[in-house]
């Protein structure tokens, strides 16, 4: 299971550092996409961890999301 770091900006202008992961992926790439395209649906969501909190994204509230190479600070 690969997870991800993202800096999320919402269309409120806050940004955001959150943890994704998904099962059965091995690659960063592969969990990146499909956080993208999930997000990208229509009613697209993603569950995320901020800290301790789980955090759902709605695809309609984000503005921009960003990958890091070292990932963000949680």
């Amino acid at each position: 299971m690969a997870e991800v770091v993202l800096r999320v900006r919402l269309i409120t202008g806050d940004s955001l550092d959150v943890a994704y992961e998904e099962p059965g992926t091995s690659g960063v790439a592969e969990v990146a996409e499909h956080a993208i395209t999930a997000l990208a649906s229509d009613s697209g969501m993603i569950r995320t961890r901020h800290g301790d909190r789980v955090v759902v994204l709605y695809g309609r509230g984000v503005a921009t999301l960003e990958l890091a190479p070292r990932g963000a600070i949680l």
